[in-house]
Formats: structure tokens, C-alpha cells, sequence
């Protein structure tokens, strides 16, 4: 066998398996982050800073998961992309949930959807540009 083909697997193997552990602990740190009290955090002065931090939330989202995707599938697949965007979505539908109905100190509000929904869009057309543009991993 091929040294080169070899080692290439191996290290695409390794890049496709530590995408996925940085996917998935960004998952739980953005639950964890959205459900804690943070009611003792200094204040920034920055109007509406939360909707920023949850845009940025489910950017990143996207982008670990689809690259994730894209070494799974060892090419980029718009449709995979589109499909965790919806998972983005259902995600933070469902900390907005446990916000309102589950925590004492958070509270459900439908302007962080948006701004989460934006994120993950805007993550998508990323990819968007790196598909028209013929950007690979490989």
C-alpha cells in the first residue's frame, strides 16, 4: 500500500475525529452557557450584547458542524449544510424552552432565535462561498 495514501487517511481520520469532538463541545457549551445563571457578570455597555453572543454561538455551530460534515463526506455538501442549520434552529428552540420553563434566572426570548438564526445562516452561505469557490479540505 501507498505510504502516502496512508498517512493522508490517517490524518484526514484524525482531523474528521477531533471536528467532531470540537463540534459536539461546543453543542454542550453553548447549552450549558444559554441555561447557567450569569445574573453576577459585570455589564459592557454594549446595547443588545447578548443577540451578539448568540449570533456568534450559532455561527460557530455551523461552522464546527460543517466541517464535521465536510470530512465526513470527504466533499461539501450544501444539503448536510442546510440540515444543520435546521438543527441549529431546533437547538436553540429548545434551550429557549428550558429558558422560560426551567430556570429561574434565564428567560425565553424570541429576538435570541433570530439572532441565532442569523448566525447559522450566515455560517451556511460561508460555505455557500466556499463551494462556488471550489475550497477543499482534501
Amino acid at each position: 500500500m501507498n505510504y502516502y495514501l496512508v498517512m493522508t487517511t490517517k490524518r484526514l481520520l484524525v482531523l474528521k475525529n477531533l471536528s467532531l469532538v470540537i463540534a459536539l463541545g461546543w453543542t454542550v457549551f453553548i447549552g450549558y452557557l444559554c441555561l447557567a445563571n450569569f445574573k453576577k457578570l459585570p455589564n459592557f455597555g454594549v446595547s443588545q450584547m447578548d443577540k451578539y453572543v448568540h449570533f456568534t454561538f450559532h455561527f460557530i455551530f455551523t461552522i464546527t458542524w460543517g466541517i464535521y460534515s465536510w470530512f465526513q463526506e470527504k466533499k461539501l455538501l450544501l444539503a448536510k449544510i442546510k440540515h444543520i442549520v435546521i438543527a441549529s434552529i431546533l437547538y436553540v428552540i429548545l434551550i429557549e424552552i428550558l429558558q422560560g420553563g426551567f430556570t429561574a434566572t434565564r428567560t425565553a426570548d424570541i429576538f435570541d432565535v433570530f439572532a441565532n438564526t442569523t448566525g447559522a445562516t450566515i455560517g451556511y452561505l460561508v460555505f455557500t462561498i466556499f463551494k462556488k469557490n471550489k475550497i477543499s479540505f482534501q
